[in-house]
């Protein structure tokens, strides 16, 4: 039995999300193309027509007969190919053996069916194991080239035996399969959509619907990183914009790649997120171009190049024939077309020709967005206000503007403090946007910023960046520093923490335009507080593993707050916790903020009343959108509406022993693994089995 069935479970629980597809039998030949693709690209090819002529001659020059099959048992490959045992072989053969196909398809050639075959061949014979760092990667970019050049023989050369497709399934299942099939979220997200590419092409040759199905569960609730909807953001901008361009076509390309082979089998990926994959696509072109963008982070100008290679003109057709204009990706697939050989050659659906599609705008969530410090060049200071520069002691300026209530003006720059700041009772703290950021030591333990009085009163910080990260870095990796902050004893700091010694003795705390950004506890914690506001603020990347441990820290913990608001806001990716955890709330609105990515629920609520959340965007969270949990008396008149919740991994909207509960008008998409959105549940032995679970 393959080892994968002992996830079984898993994967009929996805059967259910899926039933559609899975009640079906796959079409074969039907990975990139059906049988009706490959007829398109025959006839307009012989015929003589453009760009299927052009695609082709230069297909023919890259694929000489002559290539050289050089195969290894154990390939390994390190990070950059640096060591390269084998694996550039290995690359290169199985761009080769879809090129042959696709050329025997064509020319009926008999020549390029026996050297696609021989290269599968021999490789299936030899291919042992695979190591080092780009293991994993390697083996994504391969295995869809390979399944697709024997999917085409299989299917359509006489020449083709069961004896192949019995070696080539032993290779792919013993040696590709077990690398792949716990995918890898960790990395950056180009990872697991170059696997999920290789996993559906093996699901489709190896006829394993379980296989296939999880690959298309995975690609819209994976974790980490391994998600469509945790790879690019509401406003289109991808999960590794500020590392290099070169990496989001990439990215960009392997989604596509899954996408394209999910819709051969009628399984609509690319309509997700009201079609999110073209959102990305369109952000990334503009930039490409030249334009500018708006980027949480800032946006990295490595690897512009415009290439061919990422399956750029396939999705411009695809949405094209769905009525959705893509101007910027047009405008580079028109640069690039008469570059490109396979991926232009193929890129035709047989079933969109001749037909004109209504058309249809493409959306751009303008929820909380933007949110943070703002992008704006010139800021005017404010009349009578104090003004700081990086370098002056800022702690001391406090203390000596306390009581005064004057407004202090924090100059563009990084103001790096080795000390907690102290907030006192009138502060108006205000910067120039994301120009202006603040910066800790490692020696700042506990709290970036705290109260100085346990009654602080009437503050308001606004308009710049509290960064956690050891360094404040435009254009880098944003996968990097996570390794760093998720450690257990990593720097064990929040950015805000505003805590009160009774109820309520803190009052009048405002955060407009804030940036707190990368700290490993909570973004901003505030506890025994009254009349809290926060708008337009960006809370992100917060809360990871640190001790007392994961589940603990999140972008925004309020704890005891009695009245205000939380409206126009961002609250993403915690990596360990929660969007916005509202403990012992009482008369709160959480209102048009997106909470997106965290690795637990969007929204945890215990013990609280009189709380409304509504029209909010909640997406792609490991947990529930919205849960409402039971510790001794459970909450009290909530109200959840006109939310827009979708692709998380829990329910919709899940809430035990809740008194005067509403949930109306909400909208949801394939939450949880069940196919209910909601579980509104008063039975509190079901929440005890729940934690059992969990």
């Amino acid at each position: 039995m393959r080892t994968h069935l002992r996830f079984a479970v898993l994967f009929l629980i996805t059967a259910f999300v899926f039933a559609g597809s899975s009640a079906q039998t796959f079409i074969h030949p039907g990975i990139d193309m059906c049988r009706e693709d490959l007829e398109l690209m025959k006839n307009k090819t012989l015929a003589g027509e453009q760009p299927w002529r052009g695609a082709f001659e230069r297909l023919k020059a890259e694929t000489p007969l002559s290539f050289e099959v050089k195969t290894y048992a154990h390939v390994i490959s390190g990070p950059y190919g640096k060591p390269d045992i084998g694996g550039s072989d290995l690359s290169k053969g199985a761009v080769m053996a879809y090129n042959c196909a696709v050329l025997w398809y064509i020319t009926k050639d008999k020549a390029y069916a026996e050297k696609a075959i021989e290269i599968i061949g021999k490789w299936s014979e030899s291919l042992r194991s695979l190591d080092e760092n780009n293991a994993k990667l390697l083996v994504a970019l391969s295995g869809y080239k390979f399944c697709n050049a024997a999917e085409i023989l299989r299917y359509t050369y006489p020449g083709w035996t069961e004896n192949h497709t019995a070696a080539f399934t032993e290779m792919i299942m013993s040696v590709y399969y077990p690398l792949l099939r716990f995918y890898f979220p960790q990395a950056n997200g180009n990872w697991d959509g170059a696997i999920m590419h290789t996993l559906l092409s093996i699901a489709i040759f190896t006829n394993d619907r379980l296989l296939f199905d999880n690959a298309v569960y995975h690609y819209l609730h994976g974790k980490a990183n391994g998600s469509l909807i945790k790879y690019i953001f509401p406003n289109g901008q991808c999960q590794e914009t500020t590392r290099d361009q070169g990496h989001v076509q990439m990215g960009l390309g392997e989604f596509a790649g899954a996408a394209r082979i999910a819709y051969t089998q009628g399984v609509d990926l690319f309509s997700a997120g009201d079609n999110r994959l073209a959102l990305g696509y369109e952000y990334t072109s503009r930039f490409l171009l030249g334009e500018d963008i708006f980027s949480y982070g800032e946006p990295s100008h490595r690897d512009k190049d415009l290439r061919n290679d990422y399956g750029i003109e396939y999705v411009y057709q695809h949405y094209k024939a769905q009525g959705i204009d893509m101007p910027y990706t047009r405008s580079i697939c028109d640069k690039v077309r008469d570059k490109s050989s396979l991926i232009l050659l193929t890129a035709f659906r047989a079933a969109f020709q001749g037909k004109t599609p209504e058309q249809r705008p493409l959306i751009c969530s303008k929820i909380a967005y933007p949110a943070g410090a703002l992008r704006v060049s010139d800021f005017k200071i404010p009349e009578g206000a104090i003004v700081v520069s990086p370098g002056d002691s800022l702690q001391q300026i406090l203390d000596n503007e306390a009581g005064h209530k004057r407004t202090i003006f924090l100059k563009a720059g990084e103001y790096t403090l080795n000390k907690t700041l102290k907030i006192h009772s009138g502060t108006h703290l205000i910067g120039e946007g994301t120009k202006t950021v603040l910066m800790f030591t490692p020696s700042v333990r506990t709290a970036a910023i705290m109260a100085a009085t346990p009654d602080m009163s009437d503050v308001v910080i606004e308009n710049l960046i509290i960064e956690g990260a050891r360094e404040h870095a435009a254009g880098f990796d944003p996968n990097a520093g996570r390794f760093e902050r998720q450690r257990r004893y990593a720097n064990n700091l929040a950015g805000i923490s505003f805590r009160s010694e009774k109820n309520y003795s803190l009052s009048g705390i405002t955060l407009r335009n804030l940036s707190v950004i990368n700290f490993s506890r909570t973004g901003v914690y505030i506890s025994g507080a009254k009349n809290v506001k926060i708008e337009a603020c960006d809370f992100t990347e917060n809360g990871t593993f640190v001790v007392p441990g994961p589940r603990l820290q999140h972008n925004l913990l309020l704890q005891r707050v009695d009245g205000g608001v939380v409206r126009d806001s961002r609250f993403d990716t915690s990596l360990h916790g929660a969007g916005v955890v509202l403990d012992h709330c009482r008369s709160l609105d959480l209102k048009d903020c997106e909470i997106a990515r965290n690795a637990w629920h969007g929204v945890l609520l215990s013990e609280c009343s009189g709380i409304n959340i509504s029209e909010n965007l909640i997406e792609g969270n490991d947990g529930c959108g919205i849960l409402s949990e039971f510790l001794y008396k459970g909450s009290s008149n909530l109200k959840i509406r006109k939310n827009r919740i979708r692709y998380n991994n829990g329910h919709g909207v899940e809430a035990f022993a809740v008194k005067n509960l509403s949930v109306s008008g909400n909208c949801y998409d394939r939450n949880g693994k069940l196919g209910a959105q909601e579980h509104l549940c008063s039975d509190l032995t079901l929440q005890m089995e729940k934690i059992s679970v969990d």
